[in-house]
C-alpha cells in the first residue's frame, strides 16, 4: 500500500512540472498594443476554423460595459517573450475588431442587447458621429481588465497543445475534429497546411453531400484524418475518436509518414470516384444519404488498389460499388444497430479484397 502511496504523490509531483505558468492581469487597451506591436499572435488558420456569430461578439462587448468578468484567456509565451493565443481567441478577436484593430476585419458595428437596447448602430469610429462610441466609453472599456494564464516556455513542449485540447473537451461548443484541427496548427503549421489541401481537394468535396452543420464542424476533414488512418494504421477495435486523435498525432510527430504517397493516392481515388459518381459515390443504392460506413468500405477498399485501375475501368468500378450492397460482410457490419467501433475492421479488411482489380 505504501509503494502506491509514493507512486501516486510522485506522479502527481511530476506532473505538476509538465506545466510552469503565471497569472497576469492586463487592460483592455495594453493587449490593444501588444497586438499592434505584434507581440501577441493570432494565428489566421484559428479564424477560418472558429467563428462566432455576430450575437456572441455583441453580447461580449455588452459583458464588458456591464463589468461582468470575462473568462480567463490562456497564451503561450515563447523564449523571445512573444504570446501566442491558446484559449480565448474569439474574445481578443472580437475585442481587437471592435476597436477597428483586427487585420482584415471589416468595422464591428453593434446590435442593441437586452440590457443595453441603445447599442443599435454603434461602432467605434462610425462615420456618423451621432453612432460612434464616446471618448468616455472608449475610454472605460480600454481599461477593463482582462485576466491571463501565461504557458511559459519552460514548460513541456506538449503543454500548450495539452492545454487547448482539455478547454475545449467537454463542455465546448467545439467539435472533436475542430480541436484536432486546432491542435496540428498549432503543433505543426506545415502538416496542417497538406492536411487543409487534402481536405478542400474539389474532387473530394464533390463526392460528399454533408449538411451544413456537418461541414461547419468541420465533418469533411475528419473524413480526412479516417481516410489516412484507416490506410495508413491498424485499427485495434478502441474508441474511434482516440484512434483518430491517435492518427492526428502521427501525422504531427511522424516525419516518416509518406506524405506524397498518401496524397497521391488519396487524389486518384477521389478523381476516379468523382468522375465514376459525384454526390452519389456513398450512397446506398446511390440514393439516400451519405453513409459513413459507405465512405470507409469504398474510399479505403479502393485506394488500395487504385493503381491497379485506369479511367478505362470506370464501369468495372462502378458495378463494384454498386454490388458491395450485396456483399454478407457489408450489409451484417452497416446499418442500424451497428458502430463504427463494432464495424470498422469486419467491413475494411474485406472491403480492400473485394476492390481487387480482378477480386
Amino acid at each position: 500500500m505504501d509503494n502506491r502511496v509514493e507512486l501516486l504523490k510522485q506522479q502527481v509531483e511530476n506532473s505538476r512540472t509538465y506545466f510552469k505558468t503565471e497569472s497576469y492581469s492586463m487592460s483592455i487597451g495594453e493587449l490593444a498594443n501588444l497586438y499592434s506591436n505584434r507581440e501577441i499572435i493570432i494565428r489566421p488558420e484559428y479564424q477560418r476554423l472558429f467563428r462566432w456569430t455576430h450575437g456572441q461578439k455583441v453580447k461580449l462587448i455588452e459583458s464588458i460595459l456591464m463589468g461582468i468578468p470575462i473568462p480567463t484567456i490562456f497564451v503561450y509565451q515563447d523564449q523571445k517573450g512573444i504570446w501566442e493565443v491558446v484559449d480565448g481567441l474569439q474574445r481578443i478577436s472580437t475585442i481587437l475588431q471592435l476597436m477597428g484593430k483586427l487585420e482584415e476585419k471589416e468595422e464591428l458595428i453593434l446590435s442593441g442587447t437586452k440590457y443595453i437596447p441603445a447599442l443599435e448602430g454603434f461602432s467605434w469610429e462610425n462615420q456618423n458621429e451621432e453612432l460612434r462610441i464616446s471618448e468616455e466609453l472608449k475610454l472605460s472599456i480600454k481599461r477593463a481588465k482582462l485576466n491571463f494564464i501565461i504557458i511559459l516556455s519552460e514548460s513541456d513542449n506538449k503543454a500548450k497543445f495539452e492545454v487547448f485540447q482539455r478547454l475545449n473537451t467537454g463542455g465546448s461548443n467545439a467539435s472533436a475534429q475542430e480541436i484536432r484541427n486546432n491542435v496540428m496548427i498549432m503543433t505543426a503549421p506545415d502538416k496542417y497546411k497538406w492536411f487543409d489541401e487534402l481536405s478542400n481537394n474539389e474532387d473530394f468535396l464533390a463526392t460528399l453531400s454533408l449538411s451544413d452543420r456537418l461541414s461547419e464542424e468541420q465533418y469533411h476533414k475528419e473524413l480526412v484524418l479516417r481516410f489516412i488512418a484507416l490506410s495508413n494504421f491498424e485499427y485495434k477495435n478502441q474508441d474511434v475518436e482516440d484512434f483518430l486523435d491517435e492518427t492526428n498525432e502521427k501525422i504531427i510527430n511522424n516525419a516518416d509518414l509518406k506524405f506524397e504517397d498518401i496524397k497521391n493516392k488519396f487524389m486518384k481515388t477521389f478523381k476516379f470516384l468523382n468522375n465514376i459518381l459525384g454526390e452519389k459515390s456513398f450512397k446506398k443504392n446511390f440514393k439516400g444519404k451519405f453513409l459513413e460506413s459507405s465512405f470507409e468500405a469504398i474510399a479505403i477498399g479502393l485506394s488500395e488498389n487504385i493503381y491497379d485501375y485506369s479511367e478505362n475501368d470506370f464501369e468495372i468500378i462502378k458495378d463494384k460499388i454498386e454490388n458491395l450492397y450485396n456483399q454478407s460482410f457489408y450489409n451484417e457490419n452497416s446499418g442500424s444497430g451497428t458502430n463504427a467501433k463494432m464495424r470498422i475492421n469486419k467491413i475494411i479488411y474485406p472491403s480492400k479484397e473485394y476492390f481487387k482489380r480482378n477480386g
